[in-house]
């Protein structure tokens, strides 16, 4: 159970910051990643999103991610809080989670692997930083890794 070979992936990215967002969306396309690109603002309507609730309700409008770009300092519930309820809900268990985050501390590198994070990326500070690690994601995530199959029932 995977996706299929040409099968958009959706990107899913909670980033509370509107140029971060932006920057984000940039690189993708400056790395040539054609992939559907969505963006929710804090851990509130990321859980709302991936449940389909409020706005979110339309599966049209939200199309299940195949990866979760993950800010860790957002606003209501913050990223740890988040995934921590992604990983504990067995029908999102399974998406990959990689948190996207300056924060370089320690504490919050090992307590996203103990939550469940599939990978930790602290924010480059140039743009340049930004695509390169859009085309790494690119290659990791939509070449090499083989994700699990695009389940729209969420």
């Amino acid at each position: 159970m995977k996706f299929k070979p040409g099968e958009p992936i959706t990107i899913l990215m909670a980033d509370d910051d509107p140029e971060d967002r932006m920057l984000a969306e940039e690189a993708l396309e400056e790395a040539r990643l054609a992939n559907d690109l969505r963006f929710v603002e804090d851990g509130e309507e990321l859980i709302d999103y991936l449940k389909r609730r409020g706005k979110f309700a339309d599966p049209k409008d939200s199309p299940r991610p195949g990866l979760i770009l993950l800010d860790l300092n957002m606003p209501r519930k913050d990223g740890r809080e988040a995934l921590e309820e992604i990983k504990a809900d067995p029908m999102l268990k399974t998406l990959p989670v990689v948190i996207l985050t300056t924060s370089e501390a320690d504490e919050d590198i090992l307590r996203s692997y103990d939550l469940g994070a599939s990978s930790y990326i602290t924010k480059p500070v140039t743009f340049d930083g930004l695509v390169n690690i859009m085309r790494a994601l690119k290659v990791y995530w939509f070449e090499i890794v083989e994700l699990p199959e695009n389940n729209n029932g969420a």
